[in-house]
């Protein structure tokens, strides 16, 4: 009686850990998809700017909606472009890399800060180092930013978020430790200035 009680439970914890694999899966795939088509889109939107030599929207002048798909952020290091949404929802974090919406934008001379999930969009981001570069296309122009430092935060510690007029910052932000499988109380932060 108690090998087979044994082996029910060996055969359920099999199924339930099979059913996890495979839901875990289905959800990286589906992330996976939505990211690829935003950064389709992000690309169009701003070629076609390019393509009809339009001026530069004025970067004191963004106006986007949560949701919207405002650009794309290039981390030459990890050789990956990201598509850049407005907001930073579940449902915004599932297509790419969110804008915290009470931040600025390039070109703004303030903080611009942006959060992504650690195992999608910012997958290797601990690798990035002082120096590296990230540059944010937008139809606003092309922004370049050199990182000057790394910091690991409580989830709770909003100083990450204070303005840094007149000195445009960009900050990165994704949850640490990198490895975990579920939700974290610490942030990994990336600060990088602007340059020319």
């Amino acid at each position: 009686m108690k090998g087979i009680v044994l082996k029910i439970i060996s055969i359920s914890l099999l199924v339930s850990g099979s059913a996890l694999l495979i839901y875990s899966s289905y959800l990286l795939i589906t992330i996976n998809m939505s990211e690829k088509k935003a950064l389709s889109k992000a690309h169009t939107v701003i070629s076609d700017l390019e393509q009809k030599n339009q001026p530069h929207t004025p970067a004191s002048h963004y106006s986007f909606n949560r949701g919207d798909i405002i650009g794309i952020l290039h981390i030459s290091k990890l050789k990956k472009e990201i598509p850049i949404i407005e907001g930073t929802d579940e449902s915004e974090l599932e297509r790419g890399v969110g804008h915290y919406s009470t931040t600025k934008l390039p070109n703004q001379q303030d903080r611009i800060f942006l959060a992504g999930h650690r195992d999608t969009v910012f997958k290797k981001m601990g690798e990035l180092k002082k120096g590296d570069t990230l540059t944010i296309q937008m139809e606003a122009g092309t922004f370049t930013y050199e990182i000057y430092e790394t910091l690991i935060v409580k989830e709770t510690d909003l100083s990450v978020l204070e303005p840094t007029a007149p000195e445009e910052v960009l900050t990165l932000s994704t949850c640490y430790p990198f490895e975990y499988l579920s939700s974290t109380t610490d942030r990994y932060i990336i600060n990088a200035r602007r340059i020319e």
